[in-house]
C-alpha cells in the first residue's frame, strides 16, 4: 500500500496553512512556491478539502484560503480521507458483499485490524501535533520544509 501524492500533498498544504494562517488568508501560489509543489496541483485538492469543512476560500483582492477549523481539531484521518476517500486495504473490508468468502475468511479479518490500526492512528495524529514537531525540526535543523 502506498499512499497517493494526493495525500501527501493534502497534507502540506493543511499544515502550511497552519504554519503561516495570519489576519490575511493564504494564496495559493506562495504554498505552492513555499513547498514546492505545482499550484496547478494544489488546485485540484482545495475542492475536496473544502467540501470536508477543512479549507474556507475568500474570494477578492484580499482572498485566499484558511483553515475552516482549529488545528487541535483537524485530523490527518480527515486530511487524507478528504482527498484520497475511505481508507480501506482490501475491498472486502468495508463491503463484505464483494467477495462470498468474507464471513469465513481469516485474512478479512485480519486486513480488517490493520485497517483499524491505520485510521486510528490517522485520527491520533492532530494537525497541531504536526505543526509543533515542524517546528521543532525546524529549531533543530534551521530550515523550513515538510
Amino acid at each position: 500500500m502506498k499512499l497517493s501524492t494526493r495525500g501527501r500533498y493534502a497534507v502540506r498544504l493543511v499544515m502550511d496553512l497552519a504554519m503561516n494562517e495570519g489576519e490575511s488568508p493564504i494564496l495559493l501560489k506562495d504554498v505552492a512556491h513555499r513547498q514546492e509543489i505545482s499550484e496547478k496541483y494544489l488546485w485540484q485538492l482545495v475542492p475536496p478539502l473544502k467540501t470536508a469543512g477543512l479549507l474556507t476560500v475568500r474570494r477578492g483582492a484580499r482572498g485566499g484560503y484558511s483553515l475552516s477549523r482549529p488545528i487541535a481539531e483537524i485530523t490527518m484521518k480527515d486530511v487524507i480521507c478528504a482527498v484520497e476517500g475511505p481508507l480501506c486495504l482490501v475491498d472486502c473490508v468495508d463491503n463484505p458483499t464483494a467477495c462470498v468468502r468474507s464471513a469465513s475468511c481469516a485474512s478479512r479479518d485480519f486486513w480488517n485490524d490493520v485497517s483499524e490500526v491505520l485510521l486510528n492512528t490517522l485520527q491520533g495524529v492532530t494537525l497541531e501535533s504536526l505543526v509543533e514537531k515542524q517546528k521543532e525540526k525546524s529549531r533543530t535543523y534551521n530550515t523550513y520544509s515538510i
